[in-house]
């Protein structure tokens, strides 16, 4: 029975942290005891591209703005398969939570504890630093993570100067950063782009809780 109260006030003691602090994300810790490299550069919302902030939403949760960390719709309509659920019914809240706190892989174990973490953080951090903190823990590329890092490496220049394709590009490769190249990107990660650029045109206006 204490077990579990330790666990929470832990939880509730580093996302108060987190609230001020930008964290590192599980895999990063990772690969610092493993001895391998890590690219990452904390940066401020105002300093990403919007761009960037319309892919992602318009890629990952179009619900963003509209649910409280969980999109519920969502998680109804979704058909789990065997290998465990399915990245489809993840809001951003829920893979934050899942970078920062958990480990990664797909079980209905790490989804059932997404669930309370994400309404417990998207409560105390709000939609802004919520999406300030996902975008720079996302992984882009192996040991590259957030959108300073990953903008530097595969185009050269800062987080706030992607252009409209460029975030598109970053959005499609999210959901498999390794095998995925946004500066090399396959006929597959171009369509994803495609797409997403055209779903960008609708995002604008449900991005409300972010201004």
């Amino acid at each position: 029975m204490l077990l579990p109260i330790i666990v929470l006030a832990s939880f509730l003691l580093l996302a108060l942290v987190y609230s001020a602090v930008t964290p590192p994300s599980t895999l990063m810790l990772g690969r610092w005891l493993t001895l391998r490299s890590v690219e990452r550069e904390a940066v401020a919302l105002p300093a990403i591209s919007t761009h960037l902030v319309q892919a992602v939403i318009a890629s990952e949760d179009q619900r963003y703005c509209r649910h409280n960390g969980v999109d519920w719709s969502a998680l109804r309509d979704v058909v789990d398969d065997d290998e465990g659920p399915s990245r489809g019914a993840s809001t951003i809240p829920m893979q934050t939570v899942k970078n920062v706190f958990l480990w990664p892989g797909r079980s209905f174990v790490r989804k059932a504890l997404e669930i309370p973490l994400a309404l417990i953080a998207d409560g105390l951090w709000g939609k802004r630093r919520m999406m300030e903190i996902y975008l720079n823990v996302a992984e882009w590329g192996d040991g590259i993570f957030g959108a300073e890092a990953a903008a530097r490496r595969w185009f050269g220049k800062a987080a706030r100067d992607l252009t409209r394709g460029e975030a598109a590009l970053l959005a499609a490769v999210l959901p498999n950063p390794i095998q995925r190249n946004a500066a090399l990107p396959s006929r597959g990660v171009r369509a994803a782009a495609a797409r997403i650029q055209a779903r960008m045109n609708g995002v604008s206006g449900l991005m409300v809780c972010l201004r």
